[in-house]
């Protein structure tokens, strides 16, 4: 079942890089890293006929979700000097540099034309963190395969900088992922912060690709959270949902983290 599950992977994913060399190395570089994981430390479930990490059911998954510069990082760097706590934060050194190309930086320039090759590479990114083995009783993951999908490639569609056959192949992908393999969150952490104060905050830590990011790309990411985790009506929203206001200054938001430590460490 193992073997198999992951060899239908592989004929859901390589059709889309016959044509784009820069996503085959992409997926070259990690499907054996991504194999090794499902086949050695993963069971099939019968009863539900998915991949189950060994174990899972005596560790929790938080996924820490938000708005880019709502906070992120410092609620990660906070909760990280928590003992038994394992924190995963978004692995953007990966989509900034793969052998040399920068996707992520090529993705704000061009979005039409890089929009898949980017989304395509972070759902087998997020993926690979979900299925990784846990090595502590908590893990909090900075976003998750689901926001992935539901936030940041629904935008590039809903915008019309994704073409209707990328949105098919990558919503297909998303899919069959989570059909075939288990990927359970306990808890949802969303950190609720106004458009406004993002676009301040991204103006004071000048990263280089998101120089380029308006106020109205901000906030078209931010409806599309509310949506999901505040009304609800876009997608399935797959764990409760923990809101936290973070419009605050940094000494507000550490007392925030501390106030619901228990809500988080205690979800399960």
């Amino acid at each position: 079942m193992i073997v198999n599950s992951f060899k239908g992977l592989c004929r859901v994913v390589l059709p889309l890089y016959s044509h784009k060399s820069l996503s085959t190395n992409i997926l070259v570089r990690h499907r054996a890293a991504l194999g090794k994981h499902l086949l050695g430390h993963w069971r099939s479930s019968t009863s539900h006929g998915k991949l189950v990490r060994n174990g899972e059911g005596k560790k929790s998954v938080i996924c820490l979700e938000g708005n880019i510069a709502s906070g992120k990082t410092t609620c990660l760097e906070y909760f990280s000097k928590t003992s038994d706590i394992e924190v995963l934060t978004e692995p953007v050194s990966k989509w900034r540099n793969v052998q040399g190309c920068n996707p992520l930086g090529l993705m704000y320039q061009d979005p039409t034309r890089w929009g898949l090759t980017l989304q395509t590479y972070v759902q087998l990114t997020m993926l690979d963190q979900h299925v990784s083995p846990m090595t502590a009783p908590i893990r909090m993951m900075e976003r998750s395969i689901y926001s992935a999908k539901y936030i940041f490639v629904e935008n590039l569609y809903k915008s019309g900088k994704m073409p209707e056959v990328d949105f098919a192949v990558l919503s297909e992908w998303f899919e069959w992922i989570i059909k075939n393999i288990s990927l359970p969150v306990d808890l949802i952490v969303y950190l609720q912060t106004s458009p406004q104060t993002c676009h301040e905050r991204l103006k004071q830590r000048c990263r280089e690709e998101e120089k380029v990011i308006p106020l109205e790309y901000l906030e078209s990411i931010h409806n599309l959270y509310e949506d999901w985790l505040i009304h609800q009506k876009s997608f399935h929203v797959p764990a409760p949902v923990l809101v936290i206001p973070a419009d605050h200054d940094l000494k507000k938001m550490l007392h925030q983290f501390e106030e619901n430590r228990e809500k988080i460490l205690m979800a399960r």
